[in-house]
């Protein structure tokens, strides 16, 4: 294959690659607590002999936007949105994970978990119980927890020890080797953080990136049709 085509090809296969990421993002426009994602492209040059070098696009890296997104006020005793730096810690089958999505409910055992059954963490990494017949509970803005009039825990804000270990997983979880306490975030009780996803700017990449990747399949097409016509040139 020419190298103008495998050249061809990388760019094709990373724009794809993004196209899907975006989509992705707009599918989460109204997901609480989601983070847009982006994709990196680098490019890896490699010398062909003595001839010219080839460069190759790669985009196998995904970045995250973790800017702050607005806020929505929804009235729920268990739903916690976090203004600031920060996430919450979640107890899962797969380890402890982290969010920004605060939508909370008891369980039956009186844990509370988020829509996917993961149990909220209070500052020192273990589960949070809110106790059966409470009738009013408030949650203070440095994440205490009070069931009529008594404090029964407080809600932890975590951080990766290594901001570079933080990986997006599916959804609004995200991993890390290690976590740590996090102070100075600022939680509000009765409220959610929204989407960060811009529709306006995530619609128009899309169409950006589909105009780059139809030019591409242009080129590639033109490149079949000539090397199609030296062979049958050739083979006479």
């Amino acid at each position: 294959m020419d190298a103008a085509l495998y050249s061809t090809l990388t760019r094709q296969s990373g724009l794809m690659r993004e196209m899907q990421v975006v989509a992705n993002n707009i599918a989460n426009i109204s997901t609480s607590g989601f983070r847009r994602e982006g994709v990196m492209f680098s490019e890896y040059i490699a010398k062909m002999g003595d001839g010219p070098s080839l460069s190759m696009a790669n985009a196998n890296t995904r970045v995250v936007d973790l800017s702050q997104a607005g806020i929505s006020q929804t009235g729920g005793t268990f739903d916690v949105a976090i203004q600031g730096d920060g996430f919450f810690q979640l107890i899962t089958p797969n380890g402890p994970r982290l969010s920004r999505a605060g939508a909370f409910s008891p369980s039956a055992e009186g844990n509370l978990v988020n829509f996917d059954g993961h149990i909220l963490a209070d500052q020192g990494g273990a589960p949070i119980a809110v106790p059966q017949g409470a009738r009013a509970v408030a949650i203070a803005q440095d994440g205490t927890i009070s069931a009529d009039g008594a404090e029964i825990g407080r809600i932890g804000l975590w951080q990766p020890t290594d901001p570079l270990t933080l990986r997006h997983e599916a959804g609004v979880l995200f991993s890390a080797d290690a976590l740590e306490p996090f102070e100075g975030g600022t939680m509000l009780q009765g409220f959610l953080e929204d989407s960060n996803v811009n529709p306006v700017s995530e619609i128009a990449r899309m169409i950006e990136v589909q105009r780059a990747y139809e030019m591409g399949q242009s080129f590639m097409d033109q490149e079949d049709r000539r090397m199609r016509g030296v062979i049958d040139s050739l083979g006479r």
